[in-house]
């Protein structure tokens, strides 16, 4: 197995000190927001045989086994995080795999560069995700009910959020849903300024409920996505609850640190919540506008300890084990590849051992016994 040195990414919402405290390292000042665990070839993780993608790439069906290759192709299908928002992300939805690789095929159809600003499909692949809360972890996720969303609105007291309150009255729900995104997203940019600006106040003025999205105002100050996030349910997970955020899902992550694992892409389209670009079109397209429960998922425990956080999906599967003090060793051999992540005390994994925030990467099939006092994470595929 290899021990992986990872990267982490400075994005501007993350938060300066979660990740250093998790790993007992000084803070630099600047966001550490993601550390990135897996064969992405944007940022793939390190060990003394070169970088993931070029060790997976020399030998797939040892390194991946055979039934993994065959499913998924010649390369990890999932990527594995450490996520800190110190600020909130921007409000966002993913694909599924069927409209991931008809945009992916359109737009390279249309001769539109990759790193084209306005480029929204990077990949032909779905991303499904799951953040796992480490610590309390605010996030939006799924529409509410269109009453209750049109209640949260009308008592704010902002004239110009009544015409939104009437239509979120409307039926059916779906059309209602749409038909108020669409008015938000589309809106006059001044005219919606000067509205967010009132509803940030009133926000301000309420707390309780409110005061999340008075927080997404002081960050994004005029941003339609802060409408739109009211929209939304609001959620605050305790650490080791999870969500599991799948196609078409609208969804933004608040604040808190968390695992985070999803399929291996990078196609996002965003809503609001931030300056990059927001194609309106294609955002409709892909939402699903229906109200729908956040979700919470607690983990399943099996009887050898392992506690599993199911999901829908293939490409990844997350689990956990929380080790006792002079507890009995488990054997974690797998005919997938697996990532295994210590989050709390002190881990061994084979001749490894592991310190909250540090890693390995287990080809398929090579043994994996774990021993010791802390919390390990376990990422890999169903094959």
């Amino acid at each position: 197995m290899d021990r992986l040195d990872n990267t982490i990414r400075p994005y501007a919402w993350g938060s300066p000190t979660a990740i250093p405290q998790l790993l007992g390292v000084e803070p630099t000042g600047e966001p550490q927001a993601e550390m990135w665990m897996g064969a992405h070839p944007g940022a793939p993780s390190r060990t003394d045989r070169g970088t993931l993608v070029e060790v997976v790439g020399t030998d797939p069906e040892k390194e991946l086994g055979p039934a993994a290759v065959a499913k998924f192709g010649p390369r990890l299908p999932f990527l594995l995080k450490l996520l800190a928002a110190g600020a909130p992300l921007s409000l966002q939805v993913h694909p599924d795999l069927a409209q991931a690789k008809e945009g992916y095929a359109d737009e390279e159809r249309r001769g539109i560069p990759a790193d084209a600003p306005h480029r929204n499909y990077k990949d032909a692949n779905h991303k499904p995700e799951l953040i796992c809360a480490l610590t309390e972890f605010d996030g939006l996720c799924g529409f509410r009910a269109p009453l209750e969303a049109a209640a949260l609105l009308d008592d704010l007291g902002v004239d110009s959020l009544k015409p939104y309150v009437d239509l979120l009255h409307a039926h059916p729900e779906d059309a209602a849903l749409r038909e108020v995104l669409t008015a938000i997203l589309t809106a006059d940019p001044d005219e919606m300024s000067r509205t967010v600006a009132e509803a940030a106040a009133a926000c301000d003025r309420l707390g309780g409920a409110y005061a999340p999205y008075a927080d997404i105002a002081h960050h994004y100050p005029g941003d339609p996505g802060v409408i739109a996030a009211m929209l939304l349910n609001h959620v605050r997970l305790q650490p080791g609850e999870a969500l599991y955020l799948g196609a078409g899902i609208p969804h933004a992550y608040l604040n808190g640190l968390g695992v985070e694992i999803m399929a291996n892409s990078d196609n996002v389209l965003r809503c609001g919540l931030t300056p990059k670009h927001v194609d309106v079109p294609e955002l409709l397209r892909i939402v699903r506008f229906r109200p729908s429960d956040p979700g919470v998922l607690r983990p399943e425990a099996s009887p050898d300890g392992e506690e599993v956080y199911e999901t829908p999906i293939d490409e990844f599967r997350l689990s956990r084990y929380v080790l006792a003090e002079a507890g009995t060793a488990h054997d974690l051999t797998r005919p997938t590849p697996q990532i295994l992540l210590c989050t709390a005390g002190t881990v061994r994994v084979g001749e490894h051992d592991l310190t909250p925030g540090a890693s390995v990467f287990v080809p398929a099939g090579e043994r994996a016994e774990v021993s010791g006092t802390g919390t390990l994470f376990r990422a890999t595929v169903i094959a």
